[in-house]
């Protein structure tokens, strides 16, 4: 049986006095020309605004995203260095150099320059034939890097995105969601901030070639640091944005656009609005006690529980002192118990609706208690059970 209590959670800070607007209602975010789109928080996950979210979309060259993610983690995990010397082969050039109708970055064939300058090639200048050598660098054929790609996409928790190659010209079952993509930049920025920063990189240089980087919004606003462009005929124009203001980060997916001025003032317009209107709080810290239980049987009469991670918790702006914290706990808890182990559930709602839902833990390991103090309690349990 479980039971529901109000959680035992720390008094909020003393918000400020309401300013006249916190009454009204948020007003609902500008539209977006576009057959996907969503507004992301960076700290929650916790997707603001959007339409056809999980629906399937040819994510055009925000794929190199993806293909940094793998070089990233690959160069973390010993395995490359951006000091490697990556071949531009004929396989690359022919499929993604000058020649093609795609954009290249530039390096010449059948020589070499520095998987850092290479990784730049492809971010800032969204260069299909540093992409495909990146890949061949990596794992010695784009088939094998896209077994990575995907290998890398499931531990993110990308489930709805199917990676055939690594620069994004339209290819079979290679496909995303807008979802998906945002967590992607999520996790980008989260785990490999170095490598992210080549995205807000305006111009990079490849011998006499000097291009821009494509994503108007670096020039626009300057609390934008990235993340990718995409385009092709069947994807239509792409963004996959993000911005931050003081401690609170947005990422912006726009897919399907009809023009790069276009996908850009729907990505800024959408950014905007959600740093106006929305702000994150952090409502408990990792270990940190939220209740604590009666425990039978146990060493100790007391269990304590809390989180294993921190939650955060994004809602409208003048909305924090309205979150309701509750919890579902078993009303028998009988030792041993093991720390960390799920014991039960915190919810927080707002306006009824639950907004973050996490597991709640055990902080401590309890052992189970001696043979006499185990009968007495047997004994009271069976006397104050209905």
């Amino acid at each position: 049986m479980l039971g529901l209590a109000l959680a035992q959670a720390p008094a909020p800070a003393q918000a400020p006095p309401a300013a006249l607007s916190d009454d009204l209602p948020t007003p609902p975010p500008p539209p977006v020309v576009g057959t996907a789109w969503l507004l992301m928080d960076y700290e929650t996950g916790q997707v603001l605004a959007g339409e056809n979210v999980e629906a399937r979309v040819e994510p055009a060259s925000i794929t190199k995203v993806m293909t940094s993610y793998v070089v990233a983690a690959e160069i973390a995990a010993g395995k490359v260095s951006a000091d490697d010397q990556v071949m531009m082969s004929e396989n690359a050039w022919r499929k993604g150099g000058a020649m093609t109708d795609g954009s290249y970055s530039g390096f010449p064939v059948n020589e070499t320059a520095t998987l850092l300058d290479m990784e730049k090639g492809m971010a800032v200048q969204s260069g299909n034939d540093a992409a495909i050598a990146l890949a061949e660098h990596v794992a010695g054929s784009e088939e094998s890097f896209a077994a990575l790609m995907n290998a890398y996409a499931k531990r993110i928790g990308l489930n709805n995105s199917n990676f055939v190659n690594s620069h994004g010209l339209s290819e079979e079952n290679h496909y995303s969601t807008a979802r998906d993509l945002a967590q992607l930049g999520r996790a980008m920025i989260r785990d490999y901030p170095e490598e992210y920063a080549h995205n807000k990189i305006k111009q990079f240089t490849v011998g006499p070639i000097t291009q821009r980087n494509r994503n108007l919004l670096l020039w626009r606003d300057d609390s934008v640091d990235g993340i990718k462009t995409g385009h092709h005929s069947k994807a239509g124009y792409c963004l996959l944005s993000s911005a931050k203001r003081g401690d609170q980060r947005l990422i912006a997916v726009v897919m399907g656009s009809t023009g790069e001025a276009q996908r850009a003032t729907d990505s800024l317009a959408l950014l905007n609005w959600g740093f106006r209107f929305f702000e994150t709080h952090k409502l408990y810290d990792s270990g940190q006690e939220i209740t604590s239980q009666k425990l039978w049987k146990g060493q100790t009469n007391e269990l304590r529980l809390g989180l294993s991670e921190p939650l955060l918790v994004s809602m409208p702006r003048g909305k924090y002192q309205q979150l309701r914290p509750t919890m579902d706990v078993p009303r028998t808890l009988v030792a041993p118990i093991e720390q960390g182990q799920q014991i039960g559930t915190v919810r927080v709602t707002l306006d009824g609706e639950v907004v973050a839902e996490r597991p709640l833990v055990a902080l401590d390991a309890v052992e189970q208690a001696g043979f006499f103090k185990r009968l007495w309690h047997e004994f009271l349990m069976w006397w104050n059970s209905d």
